[in-house]
C-alpha cells in the first residue's frame, strides 16, 4: 500500500529530493507538504482498472520466471 501514498505525492509537487540539510528539514517539509494537501485534499483515481493491473502483474511474474505462473480465470 505504499505505492499509493507515494502516487498521491507526486500529484502535488512533493518535497524535492536532495536539497534537504538534515532529516529534520525534510521531515519538515513533508509535515508542511502534508498540511497542505489536508487544506485541499482529492481522491485518489486509478489509471488502470483492477483486471489491468492484474493482467500486467501476471505479465511481469512470468516475465521473471517466478515458477508460479499466474493464470487468471475469469
Amino acid at each position: 500500500m505504499a505505492s499509493i501514498p507515494a502516487a498521491i505525492m507526486t500529484i502535488r509537487r512533493p518535497p524535492s529530493r536532495g536539497v534537504h540539510k538534515s532529516v529534520q528539514a525534510l521531515e519538515a517539509d513533508i509535515r508542511s507538504w502534508i498540511q497542505t494537501w489536508n487544506e485541499k485534499p482529492r481522491p485518489f483515481t486509478w489509471a488502470k482498472t483492477a483486471d489491468e493491473i492484474l493482467d500486467s502483474l501476471a505479465r511481469y511474474l512470468a516475465k521473471i520466471g517466478t515458477g508460479c505462473p499466474v493464470n487468471r480465470q475469469d
